[in-house]
């Protein structure tokens, strides 16, 4: 099930299942937004710290819940943190099947994406924050657009040189995300998946938050899965500013063991504190698409 389309007009939802909203940094985000063309409304709940680290589970949900029965609002916008798995029992799963609407978040919000989409059918959009609009760079706005606004992307449009670590074509349904996310995913009855499909999996991590070896043993939980016997490909974000060598031939290791293609590319994940770092591309997590490495091309289908 895809969902409508944003418009140029329309209205986008924000909320925080994951952080802290601080109310400095989300007026420039509405700001900017509103410059571009879009109404914004804010869960009742965006800025409440009722257990101290966050809104409570109940508030979060509730903000959530809201936005998507909202007639006028068409794209539910949130980012990442820490505790969007406490959502998960309090999400209105037939309240998302009577409104469908595009939802996009990214980093810990790969739990949300994942369920829902594995739950009631409907696509869902990975990889932009709406931090994003406080710095936004021409490659993720085109990318907003084009997955939401037009709905006219085709293939995946690359803002990094791919880094083919094993050869071939993977076909199959796109899935992934944050690597512990998905990985704390699998096992659970959160994410209903299909022992008859095949699954084309994302995954991303970086540096700042753990090491090469933080991030193998993500891969090793992840590939000990029954889950992962249906995975066909493997494309793997921006981990750091340079890509690490020592990332690649894990990667390279898991492509060969399992004989299939694995990319490294920059095109979507955090960026470095730095600064540095490739573009926000968008995922659409649900939708069938084909990997080809030979031409390092994603394409969907």
């Amino acid at each position: 099930m895809i969902p409508p389309c944003l418009t140029l007009k329309g209205t986008v939802g924000i909320c925080s299942p994951s952080h802290i909203a601080l109310p400095g940094n989300y007026e420039r985000i509405r700001d900017v937004l509103c410059r571009k063309g879009f109404s914004v409304v804010e869960g009742d709940n965006l800025y409440k710290d009722t257990d101290g680290y966050l809104a409570s589970p109940h508030e979060r949900a509730d903000d959530f819940n809201r936005l998507i029965a909202d007639p006028d609002v068409e794209l539910v916008f949130f980012g990442g943190g820490e505790g969007s798995v406490e959502l998960i029992p309090y999400i209105d799963f037939d309240n998302i099947r009577r409104h469908p609407k595009c939802i996009l978040s990214y980093s810990d919000g790969t739990t949300i994406l994942n369920t829902i989409w594995s739950r009631t059918g409907l696509e869902t959009y990975y990889g932009q924050s709406p931090h994003m609009f406080m710095d936004l760079r021409s490659y993720d706005y085109d990318q907003f657009v084009s997955h939401l606004v037009n709905r006219d992307a085709g293939r995946h449009v690359s803002d990094s040189s791919w880094q083919v670590q094993t050869q071939g074509k993977a076909e199959g349904i796109l899935v992934g995300g944050y690597s512990r996310n998905f990985a704390l995913l699998l096992g659970s009855p959160s994410f209903l998946w299909s022992p008859e499909e095949q699954y084309v999996l994302f995954l991303e991590d970086h540096e700042r938050f753990g090491g090469v070896d933080y991030v193998s043993a993500m891969l090793s939980n992840i590939e000990q899965q029954p889950f992962f016997r249906r995975v066909t490909g493997l494309l793997f974000g921006r981990y750091s500013d340079d890509p690490h060598p020592f990332l690649l031939h894990r990667l390279e290791r898991l492509g060969q063991e399992w004989e299939i293609p694995v990319v490294y590319c920059g095109d979507f994940g955090h960026n470095s504190e730095s600064g540095r770092g490739g573009g926000h591309a968008i995922l659409p997590i649900g939708r069938r698409v084909r990997l080809e490495t030979e031409r390092c091309i994603l394409r969907y289908l």
